[in-house]
């Protein structure tokens, strides 16, 4: 470990602990970039893709950020070749497997959000495992948006509620934010207060479209598997100069 990342263990002082986002959301955009670049197959950005991502969560929790949202795989990403996609589902299961007494030790509270039926049996029974392993844990909630797509998510909420209607359960002049925020994927987790999207892309790709609504993003050209704790210190830092004023003068 270098002098500066053992530095990064800390919060740097020119962080006002104060003013910290409490929830941060990455968009990791840039695996297969990355291993072209080094001449390697995509499957190789996404493994070391996991190693930033676990080294995110830990300097999230390092630092004091209660909760990150990771946007794992999206409903878009069937379509990426066959190979690939099963290639993402066995590294899910894999890591799952592997990192959930790490999480338990640690006191991380995971959870996977998206429409979690479509994904291999095998796969969502890891999942079912890792959250009921860390259900009570709180040093800080890790969700993993996995087959997920914003507008399908408030599809599947206004489907919901239309049902509750029919049934007599609910009257339409009830329903509010807080009622269709209850029917998300993301139902119990607070909005995201930073949106950090790697490799210089500039679009939210149907992620987290209603959550997202004053949420301040950050956009950096690194591509996701050199994203570590300098660059989320630059992102932190970018974000602490911002005027939050939630439509206010």
């Amino acid at each position: 470990m270098t002098v500066q990342q053992t530095e990064l263990l800390y919060l740097p002082p020119d962080l006002n602990r104060e003013l910290l986002p409490k929830h941060v959301a990455v968009i990791m955009d840039g695996n297969g970039r990355w291993a072209k670049r080094q001449g390697l197959p995509r499957i190789m950005g996404h493994k070391r893709g996991v190693d930033a991502l676990k080294d995110l969560l830990r300097c999230c929790k390092d630092w004091g950020i209660e909760a990150l949202t990771a946007y794992a795989f999206s409903t878009e990403n069937w379509k990426r070749p066959q190979e690939e996609v099963d290639f993402l589902m066995t590294l899910f299961q894999v890591v799952l497997r592997q990192e959930l007494r790490e999480m338990v030790e640690e006191n991380v509270q995971i959870q996977f959000v998206g429409n979690l039926q479509a994904l291999p049996k095998s796969l969502q029974e890891e999942i079912t495992r890792s959250m009921e392993a860390t259900k009570n844990n709180r040093s800080i909630k890790f969700s993993v948006a996995t087959n997920y797509g914003g507008r399908q998510e408030i599809l599947q909420a206004c489907r919901a509620i239309a049902e509750k209607v029919e049934q007599g359960i609910l009257k339409p002049d009830e329903i509010d934010e807080a009622v269709f925020e209850s029917h998300l994927y993301t139902a119990g987790i607070d909005d995201p207060d930073l949106l950090i999207r790697t490799s210089g892309e500039m679009r939210l790709s149907n992620f987290l479209l209603w959550q997202m609504a004053y949420g301040e993003i950050y956009i950096t050209e690194t591509l996701w598997p050199d994203f570590d704790r300098t660059e989320f210190h630059r992102a932190l830092c970018a974000y602490q100069q911002r005027d939050r004023r939630f439509g206010k003068v």
